[in-house]
């Protein structure tokens, strides 16, 4: 049995696709059974638990062989949210150490590594607690993901240009479809594990805004250009939008602006490249 959290999520989402693909047993750890539904019907057993709950959690991976791990993201996190407790990272490390799977993959991201503290370095914490289970760990680093363009659409369509974060707009990251980590998230999962190790995983080829914005032409039959939002109007935006600690995540851009967020030459790459991503995302959205 394959337990996974974040499942109803497009990477979990993914994973589950590639397991039923491959005939294995799915176990949807949900915190609500009413969005497992349509996974239930497909053939998952589905066991609820609150990620904060180390006692239900723990529950939901009794008996599992391996388990994903999905950490809920938190884009508005405390000043102290590397140095106070973390109540849903100790829970995860508590819920494993009582259901003992025989291995664990946790999804991890680029810039978990980064020495300078940002929005993603809470991966990076998430790794060194999970690094101590007893079990075999893989920690899957994942690139960019690409879907992050669907926040882009409306501005794209009605306007025909997206704004950028990223820059300069010809420079290209480390992107990557979530089809894919969910891809290579299962292949991991069924893989015996030995001791702690890292995985990293980009696309096919790298991406620059300019990219996503030609991407987004293609799909929607009409120009689309990009441009940068000024460094210093950053902060005041993402106060705008309700933010209340906006520097980790303006820390995390800056990195991959300056190049210190990134991923060595040994990446892995996956293959779904984003004309196929953003024609799906404009599709859907249509």
């Amino acid at each position: 049995m394959y337990a996974i959290t974040g499942i109803t999520g497009r990477v979990g989402g993914a994973l589950a696709d590639a397991l039923f693909a491959a005939g294995k047993p799915v176990r949807a750890v949900v915190r609500d059974s009413g969005r497992a539904q349509a996974l239930a019907a497909r053939g998952a057993e589905v066991a609820t638990a609150a990620i904060d709950d180390a006692a239900s959690l723990a529950r939901a991976f009794a008996g599992a062989e391996a388990v994903f791990i999905l950490l809920p993201p938190e884009f508005d996190p405390a000043p102290d949210f590397l140095t106070a407790p973390d109540p849903v990272i100790a829970s995860i490390h508590e819920a494993l150490l009582a259901a003992r799977p025989d291995r664990v993959v946790a999804l991890s991201t680029i810039g978990a590594d980064a020495a300078e503290a940002n929005l993603l370095s809470r991966l990076g914490r998430m790794e060194r607690v999970l690094a101590t289970l007893p079990m075999p760990v893989t920690f899957l680093r994942a690139g960019w993901f690409i879907e992050n363009v669907q926040w882009d659409l409306a501005s794209a369509r009605e306007r025909g240009s997206i704004d950028s974060y990223l820059a300069p707009l010809d420079r290209k990251i480390a992107m990557v479809a979530t089809k894919d980590i969910g891809g290579l998230a299962a292949k991991l999962l069924m893989e015996p594990g030995k001791g702690v190790r890292v995985v990293e995983l980009e696309g096919p080829e790298r991406v620059s805004p300019n990219d996503l914005a030609d991407a987004l032409s293609r799909s929607l039959g009409k120009p689309v250009k990009a441009s940068v939002v000024p460094r210093d109007t950053w902060q005041a935006r993402f106060v705008a939008e309700g933010m209340t600690n906006p520097e980790p995540r303006m820390r995390m851009i800056d990195g991959f602006n300056e190049g210190w967020i990134d991923f060595g030459a040994t990446a892995l790459k996956g293959t779904t490249r984003i004309d196929e991503v953003i024609a799906g995302l404009v599709g859907r959205s249509a």
